[in-house]
């Protein structure tokens, strides 16, 4: 899919099919997220906190994968409203991570290793802060700053992979085993 319309950014043309295929997988890892959490909802209930420190962000990760992929494939007549937009992305992105990181730290279901800490907070922080530096850049290094983006949807479609491969694992793994036998016997 290469945009033919006059005076669109020839750089962005190139990309089209990438942030085709990167908004297209977060878009069907949302539904199948919203799938497993509906399967897992049959489960004992869940610490709201734990939650929203650890299955609310995969969701929020996929659907910014699902956005930059939609803003980079508009058809820009210049790179600024993009930049403008992923900007903005980058400034929710990181409040958001920050706000993560707290809640992960907060909340008392489980204790969060490092990997938790990396995955979770610190690389999504540093994913969202490189579109924040996106913003900046990309008038003066516009091929810099469209691998940089590509990179971000591809680091946060992985992230939201990573994360909610994790959730479903600990679900169904250690919180399973961590049940009383009587109380898993009356769930099957």
């Amino acid at each position: 899919m290469v945009w033919e319309v006059s005076g669109v950014m020839p750089e962005l043309a190139e990309w089209s099919s990438f942030f085709v295929v990167v908004g297209s997988a977060a878009g069907a890892l949302i539904g199948l997220q919203f799938v497993v959490m509906t399967l897992l909802a049959e489960r004992p209930p869940v610490d709201a906190a734990a939650s929203a420190a650890f299955a609310t962000p995969t969701i929020v990760h996929f659907g910014a994968a699902m956005l930059l992929s939609a803003v980079m494939l508009a058809p820009w007549h210049g790179i600024a409203p993009a930049a403008v937009l992923l900007g903005l992305v980058g400034l929710v992105g990181v409040a958001y991570a920050t706000l993560v990181a707290r809640r992960m730290r907060v909340q008392t279901a489980y204790r969060p290793q490092l990997e938790d800490w990396l995955l979770h907070a610190l690389l999504p922080l540093a994913a969202y802060a490189t579109l924040l530096a996106v913003a900046f850049a990309a008038s003066s290094h516009t091929g810099g700053a469209l691998f940089a983006v590509g990179a971000v949807a591809l680091l946060l479609l992985f992230i939201g992979i990573h994360n909610a491969w994790d959730a479903v694992t600990y679900h169904l793994f250690a919180k399973g085993r961590n049940e009383p036998d009587a109380e898993r016997r009356a769930m099957e």
